[in-house]
């Protein structure tokens, strides 16, 4: 194969993937192979006249959540699915698929896709990747528009970098992480969401962003909030109670949270006795509800002007939540719900004297603090996702906890 060209390697690999798996597998390399055993059968379509399914990325448990969301209207039933890495966090998902199987099953492939254009009415692409696999060569343009000739109604979802422009945001804020990193990955960044874009352009259907911000990058989107449980968070352990306050950073991505620009100025505290500062990594999503209830303060992102699952999570745990947030996003929510974020504004700058501050006043800031299971509540529980998915679900604005 290695003397073969990118063309015929591509053609070779598409007629392949069109055979059964079990004559596919054995005429591919080491690296493509998956055992027929780990083919699950394909999806199957819930109750209900409007049916949703929401593929394949489900970053933070989001697919899975908005589809529950998506359920609390009248006569919608929900599906999320998910293909899953070695390295996957174990977020819940209603149907989930190994990397390998849906990178090269082609018999998963075709199945699937058959499954959802005769059992769906609704499909949302997130973070614009493709949701059937090798069987439209991994485009999700063809994909979405196969379904749209069978009646299906399609919308896009995007999460964060898949339409984030780093050439925009670099001019938007001076801690943006896309003006100082590696130009390898900014200028990949800067392609990818390129191309989303113009993806988000032909298609022309209803989107959704997960975060204020990106509507700077897609005017057209609707916000549809991230969506967490509030009850799996909760704790019945006040922040800043007593003693040096225990600070909590979690960075999936440490160039992107601006961990970077904040670490030396709050290890220095830690060092001095103000604060306690824990930075943990790859921590399974099932063990962080305890680690969020032993710690004060959560440090969330410091580089990119929104806050995300973290921050909601951390304040449904009555944790106070420090973060850079621009000016944009604050109005926006206030906007839309009424409500102030109550979230703590930091930079780089600026961390070290909030801290501090953090120390010397804990009664205030625990105030602050307590406020964000009630914010959680408003805007994370899932119901203001749900008024936002309905009119692209054709139910108006009535969810069943209105009735």
């Amino acid at each position: 194969m290695s003397t073969l060209s990118t063309k015929a390697r591509m053609a070779y690999r598409r007629a392949v993937g069109m055979l059964p798996d079990r004559l596919s597998v054995p005429l591919r390399p080491t690296d493509r192979k998956f055992e027929l055993a780990d083919v699950p059968p394909p999806v199957e379509a819930p109750m209900g006249d409007t049916r949703l399914y929401t593929a394949p990325a489900n970053f933070a448990a989001q697919g899975y959540q908005w589809a529950r969301a998506a359920e609390r209207l009248p006569g919608v039933g929900a599906v999320n699915m998910q293909y899953r890495a070695s390295g996957d966090f174990g977020f819940p998902a209603d149907y989930s698929v190994s990397e390998r199987v849906f990178l090269n099953s082609g018999t998963w492939a075709r199945r699937q896709r058959d499954a959802v254009a005769d059992g769906f009415t609704h499909v949302i692409f997130e973070a614009e990747r493709p949701i059937f696999g090798l069987e439209f060569e991994r485009f999700p343009e063809r994909e979405a528009r196969w379904l749209q000739v069978r009646g299906l109604q399609v919308g896009l979802a995007s999460l964060g970098t898949d339409l984030r422009l780093p050439s925009r945001h670099a001019q938007l804020d001076r801690w943006s992480p896309f003006r100082d990193g590696d130009r390898a990955w900014i200028a990949d960044l800067e392609t990818k969401a390129l191309r989303n874009r113009g993806l988000f352009e032909r298609l022309g259907v209803p989107s959704f962003v997960a975060t204020p911000e990106l509507l700077g990058d897609w005017p057209d989107a609707v916000w549809l909030p991230i969506v967490i449980d509030p009850s799996d968070w909760h704790s019945d352990r006040e922040a800043l109670t007593g003693g040096a306050p225990v600070v909590l950073h979690a960075p999936t991505n440490p160039a992107v949270k601006g961990t970077a620009l904040i670490e030396p100025v709050v290890e220095r505290l830690s060092a001095d006795g103000l604060i306690d500062y824990q930075r943990i990594v790859k921590v399974p999503a099932s063990e962080m509800p305890e680690r969020y209830a032993q710690a004060d303060v959560v440090l969330d992102q410091f580089a990119l002007g929104i806050y995300a699952t973290t921050s909601i999570e951390a304040m449904a745990a009555g944790r106070l939540v420090v973060a850079h947030l621009h000016d944009q996003v604050r109005d926006h929510i206030r906007e839309v719900t009424g409500l102030d974020a109550p979230i703590v504004e930091a930079t780089p700058d600026t961390i070290g004297e909030v801290l501090r501050d953090v120390a010397a006043r804990p009664e205030h800031y625990r105030e602050i603090a307590q406020r964000g299971p009630d914010y959680v509540e408003a805007v994370h529980n899932g119901a203001l996702a749900s008024r936002v998915l309905a009119p692209f679900l054709g139910k108006g604005t009535r969810t069943r906890s209105d009735a």
